[in-house]
């Protein structure tokens, strides 16, 4: 004889059911969820307008469906509770860009991540051409006008704390394009190339240098890689790099960072943010834009400070670089901070600088291939 549910617990079972389908629409026509989604990395849709011709009616449909899709009641706090339950119960994280590491580390598995975790692609030789020549027609250029260039290339989390991917994560290749451009540059040119890899190792060994629930480094970590980065500099540099004593060493517990709000996490965990906080005032200060972000990921920021002796800097950047503005501007009488991989002539002409740092993630180098602003005329800013 087959069981059957008693009917009272059959209409409770019912109600629950329909209640949870009639719930969000509910809540979101009564605007009682004010909680705003963060941290999917993507432009959540937009109320469609009413539709007035043929074609925008055809479209409403769609433009309705997706809106209702990213802004239904209780969103957010369901995104969260599912993400939430996937990695503390069954240690599986709810997005494809994030790779759940060990002890409660998140890696950063988009751009081209997790291909350079895998040494999944290799570079070919036309590639690693394609890098040596591009490198060499900036470097003459920079140098034909007097301007001191280096090119920067950050490591990625995983790069510096592989020991901490969990173990489904596993090479296949023999190097990383990382290691393949630093080795073949180091045979076949003598444009400067600084590979951060050993400093951050050596500061690795001291005390954590990048966070948790991030694919950034910290304030130690962006230290460690400006000082290795000015010392690279220093006949250029008018004045003594700054000492680690200058800083006070703090720790703050705070939200998680961009990799937990890429599950819905932010909120519900926390950061022990590790960082260095200086002992007098800095002497450099932002003067584009009005109102920097807070982390500094700004598309253009530029710094000035009084000290007309100083050298002037140009820095073409990803996201790595923000952190690094505090610690590099106080070198510089001014500097701008661009955020784009590619080097600029017409900025170059504009500023003046003695100085042009080109800093690149090492992910990218999977994604993006260089851009040779000087291929087309020799000595002069190409197309």
């Amino acid at each position: 004889m087959t069981p059957r549910l008693h009917p009272f617990w059959a209409t409770v079972l019912l109600g629950a059911f329909l209640g949870a389908l009639v719930a969000p629409g509910a809540v979101m026509l009564a605007g009682l969820d004010r909680e705003i989604p963060q941290g999917e990395n993507r432009e959540l849709a937009t109320r469609p307008a009413r539709p007035s011709t043929w074609a925008t009616l055809r479209a409403f449909p769609g433009a309705a469906s997706r809106y209702f899709e990213d802004h239904f009641g209780l969103r957010a706090r369901l995104v969260r509770w599912q993400a939430m339950l996937r990695l503390r119960m069954f240690g599986v994280s709810a997005s494809p860009d994030v790779i759940v590491g060990r002890d409660g580390w998140l890696f950063y598995a988009g751009d081209g991540a997790a291909e350079d975790m895998a040494s999944a692609v290799p570079f070919t030789r036309a590639e690693l051409e394609a890098w040596r020549t591009t490198l060499e027609h900036t470097h003459d250029w920079m140098e034909s006008h007097g301007i001191e260039y280096v090119f920067v290339l950050a490591p990625d989390k995983h790069a510096v704390y592989p020991e901490l991917l969990p173990a489904s994560v596993r090479r296949v290749g023999a190097e990383t394009r990382t290691d393949a451009l630093v080795r073949y540059l180091g045979d076949h040119s003598t444009v400067p190339v600084l590979d951060l890899r050993q400093a951050l190792n050596a500061a690795k060994s001291r005390e954590r240098i990048y966070h948790r629930t991030d694919t950034h480094w910290n304030d130690r970590g962006a230290f460690a890689a400006s000082q290795a980065l000015l010392r690279l500099l220093a006949p250029r540099l008018e004045a003594p790099m700054l000492e680690r004593g200058a800083f006070v060493a703090r720790s703050a517990a705070v939200p998680g960072f961009d990799l937990a709000g890429m599950l819905g996490m932010a909120g519900a965990t926390t950061e022990v943010d590790l960082q260095l906080v200086p002992r007098v005032a800095r002497r450099a200060r932002i003067v584009e834009p009005a109102r920097p972000d807070a982390r500094l990921m700004d598309a253009r920021i530029v710094t000035e400070q009084d000290a007309p002796g100083r050298p002037r800097a140009v820095v073409f950047r990803d996201s790595f670089g923000s952190a690094l503005i505090p610690f590099l501007s106080e070198e510089f009488s001014r500097a701008v901070y661009l955020w784009q991989y590619n080097v600029d002539p017409d900025v170059v002409m504009a500023e003046r600088p003695d100085v042009v740092i080109q800093e690149w993630v090492g992910r990218r180098l999977s994604t993006l291939p260089p851009y040779d602003p000087f291929a087309a005329r020799s000595g002069e800013p190409g197309r």
